[in-house]
């Protein structure tokens, strides 16, 4: 089980004893008591000081409500006219349909568990030494409703630490909801926060915060700029249609650019705005980009990805060898697709590299559960790192009997592939490494077709999973060239028997395999020998409870001569992150087994192919479990320790080491 705090004392309210107590007897060191008087009175003198010194730090070091503090706070830069007073606050109400958000919006909450809805990712960066994740949260209930932003913070990506809310909804224009946002690191290293918030009339507009306190590693409070909203819908675009501003870049006219999702009938569009101050925006000709038939874009990401190295790059950097990224969250059919394209700086147009898989027709981040996802550049470690939203496959009501409803996902570095040149490569975060435990080697091991091997590595609820299977080239050759097409959504599962496949591995499976989860490989021999591979999760029998939706997902994936079908599964109890080929292709599941949990949940390999045997060499490490931890008031003084901290902290106890000498 996870350590609730971990960076704390066992008890947080006992701290350890460096001294001896004296004993009882009087004038140990033979001095007259008339020096030990002296020497109690001037203690209690000084203790008395530093008391009332300590009340008077204490009444006025109070930080101002981190959701109303005072605009007399903004930067130089965003200062405006004066503030006017605020209009009458408004209690927030459900966002669905009548917000224009579809109600398949899947169901998302904590996961250390507790009564609430986590919603997407609002806002991801890395500041002061501290990882910040900001996302959209009812802190009411497990469903969508009553969104404001949560705020958590991690040195490593993998332990977290919840913090106080970042922002409510308690102005007119986000009163029905504090919902995505994105953050710029300035030059001079401080932030500004775009958001989208929704009006006590459901009109989507944007708005500007920035934190009270730059020097606040934690960033504990936010300021919301006197001047919202920044930005309302445009001419043309729907009212319920307009959300979701991007990072900003800077471009080499010295504004700063961003984009926003939207759509014209069912054709979905990326606004461009350039700006100097965040306050006031200039909207470009035309879009970033379009795709016709592909409706509402939410949550658009651009980011530059360099083809000939691994490093990461910062949103503004631009040049001859990078290649841009846009994503869009298709609020139609609630997947995430990308696509490789050429971003012309004076037009502000993207142009797609292959029109055929083009964003929202093309190739998804991940084929599984993962929606609404968003980057960031690492500054910290020179990468960019992925977060995706994990919802929920079970129904709504189940969600309210828990409590809790859904994940984000393990956080992922993003690279192009050199090899292919159309792909991206997601992988875990290297950090996720330090949660290895022991491990377990089955080198080469021979998995006939029909077979199910067990591997004995035992509880099976979390695991790192490393695996490389070969076929039979000989088989592969001589094996009958077929016309049947093949779709790891249409074509039966891992049940279904071919000549090359279904292999790979069974997951969260109990003993009588009544419960399992099986992520395998497909290969296809087609006419004229052409040999296609496909990767998918078949969730048909992860559990026997009847609530549960159980697909089958996955796609095609590229693999080049001389690779060997490699995958990497990350299992958490009930999630499962696969990512086949390096990354080239991801599947998330959401699955809810019911006998295969805890010690009962067993791995086994298997083989389900008629023509061929396979190869599998494996490596299962156990691993360990994260830190999520509540917040406690007090924590503030792990990220910052001033001399207010000292005094209200540790004169306490230096108050109580002293009436302990003089009673």
């Amino acid at each position: 089980m996870a350590d609730p705090r971990p960076f704390l004392p066992s008890d947080p309210n006992t701290l350890p004893c460096t001294y001896t107590p004296l004993p009882n007897e009087a004038n140990l060191d033979g001095a007259p008591e008339t020096r030990k008087r002296h020497l109690k009175e001037l203690l209690a003198i000084f203790s008395g000081l530093l008391m009332v010194s300590l009340l008077v730090v204490i009444i006025s070091g109070k930080e101002p409500n981190s959701h109303n503090a005072s605009n007399k706070h903004e930067p130089l830069f965003l200062a405006k006219q004066p503030h006017t007073a605020s209009p009458q606050k408004l209690r927030p109400v459900s966002r669905g349909l009548p917000a224009g958000v579809s109600e398949k919006m899947n169901r998302l909450a904590g996961t250390w568990k507790r009564r609430c809805f986590h919603g997407t990712i609002a806002c991801p960066l890395f500041y002061k030494g501290w990882y910040h994740f900001f996302y959209q949260y009812n802190p009411n209930k497990a469903v969508w409703g009553d969104i404001v932003w949560g705020h958590a913070v991690s040195k490593d990506l993998i332990h977290w630490l919840h913090l106080p809310l970042a922002m409510v909804a308690d102005q007119w224009y986000d009163v029905n909801g504090v919902w995505t946002g994105s953050a710029t690191i300035l030059p001079d290293g401080k932030i500004v926060m775009l958001y989208t918030g929704s009006t006590n009339e459901s009109v989507q507009v944007q708005n500007l915060a920035y934190p009270a306190d730059h020097s606040d590693p934690l960033l504990l409070n936010w300021v919301k700029y006197s001047g919202n909203p920044v930005l309302v819908p445009p001419p043309g675009i729907g009212y319920k249609d307009f959300r979701d501003p991007t990072t900003a870049w800077f471009t080499s006219q010295g504004k700063w650019r961003i984009t926003i999702g939207s759509k014209l009938n069912k054709t979905g569009i990326s606004l461009v705005y350039d700006t100097k101050d965040f306050k006031t925006y200039e909207l470009l000709n035309g879009v970033l980009h379009a795709v016709p038939g592909t409706g509402m874009w939410e949550c658009v990401d651009f980011y530059p990805v360099l083809k000939t190295s691994d490093k990461g790059l910062d949103t503004s950097v631009n040049g001859p060898d990078v290649k841009h990224v846009v994503k869009a969250s298709l609020d139609d059919d609630r997947n995430d697709y990308y696509a490789f394209g050429t971003y012309d700086e004076k037009t502000g147009k993207w142009v797609p590299d292959n029109q055929k898989i083009d964003v929202g027709i093309g190739i998804r981040y991940d084929y599984g559960k993962f929606y609404a996802s968003k980057t960031f550049y690492d500054q910290n470690k020179g990468r960019r790192v992925l977060w995706g939203w994990i919802g929920e496959s079970d129904s709504e009501n189940a969600d309210v009997q828990k409590g809790w409803a859904s994940l984000q996902g393990i956080p992922r570095t993003v690279l192009f592939d050199q090899k292919t040149g159309s792909n991206l490569l997601q992988w875990p975060v290297e950090e996720i490494e330090t949660l290895r435990l022991s491990s377990k080697d089955f080198n080469k091991v021979e998995v006939k077709g029909g077979s199910v091997v067990p591997l004995q590595v035992g509880p099976a609820t979390q695991l790192d999973i490393v695996a490389e299977f070969e076929l039979d080239k000989k088989v592969l050759e001589s094996v009958a060239e077929s016309n049947e097409a093949f779709s790891c959504n249409t074509s039966g599962g891992a049940a279904k028997r071919g000549a090359l496949g279904p292999f790979g591995l069974l997951v969260l499976a109990d003993e009588s395999l009544t419960e399992q989860t099986p992520v395998y490989f497909y290969v296809a021999k087609g006419p004229g020998g052409i040999v296609d591979t496909f990767f998918c999760a078949d969730q048909t029998r992860s559990s026997v409870a009847n609530d549960v939706r159980k697909e089958i997902t996955g796609s095609y994936i590229p693999v080049l001569k001389d690779e060997k079908l490699s995958v990497r599964i990350l299992v958490d109890h009930s999630i499962v992150e696969s990512f086949a080929q390096g990354g080239r292709t991801t599947i998330s599941n959401r699955i809810y087994p019911t006998k295969a949990i805890y010690g009962a949940a067993r791995l086994f390999v298997f083989n389900n192919a008629t023509e061929t045997s396979v190869t599998a060499s494996i490596k299962v490490w156990q691993l360990n479990s994260a830190f999520i931890r509540p917040y406690y008031q007090d924590e503030t003084s792990l990220a910052s320790f001033n001399h207010v901290t000292f005094i209200k902290f540790i004169a306490p106890f230096f108050i109580f080491f002293t009436l302990f000498f003089v009673r």
